[in-house]
């Protein structure tokens, strides 16, 4: 069986989408029976992620105690971004990235982490990224 040209349209999802992908997904799950709040990959439900990493920092929890959980949630920004921007996942040396269309490329998991010291938000992230 033949192999589609390189110039072919991907029909799939790239392969480093495949570990972000599953994270986000796991973080909805988690918000949705944990915290009872429903996520749907909208622009508008990262104010609320936004949100939660607050309450989370504000409960002084040791960040060895939700890495996993702030993985989740800057994922999940990232599927906003691709699901919305038209932007993919990059992946090198285990870190993922988000690139837009433009070119550029953010770190969504980062800036997750960024908004558990303070110091970040998801949501102006994508605003961002989206131009707005």
């Amino acid at each position: 069986m033949a192999a589609d040209p390189p110039s072919a349209p991907q029909r799939t999802r790239p392969h480093a989408a495949a570990r972000p992908a599953r994270w986000a997904a796991d973080a909805v799950a988690m918000m949705r029976e944990g915290a009872r709040v429903r996520l749907d990959y909208s622009a508008q439900s990262l104010w609320r992620v936004d949100r939660m990493v607050e309450e989370i920092r504000r409960e002084d929890a040791p960040y060895d105690a939700v890495r996993e959980t702030l993985r989740g949630l800057g994922a999940y920004a990232g599927e906003v971004l691709v699901r919305h921007a038209g932007a993919e996942w990059w992946a090198s040396g285990g870190d993922h990235w988000i690139r837009t269309p433009d070119g550029r490329l953010w770190d969504p998991i980062d800036e997750a982490r960024r908004c558990y010291g303070g110091h970040g938000s998801l949501r102006l992230l994508c605003l961002d990224a989206l131009g707005q």
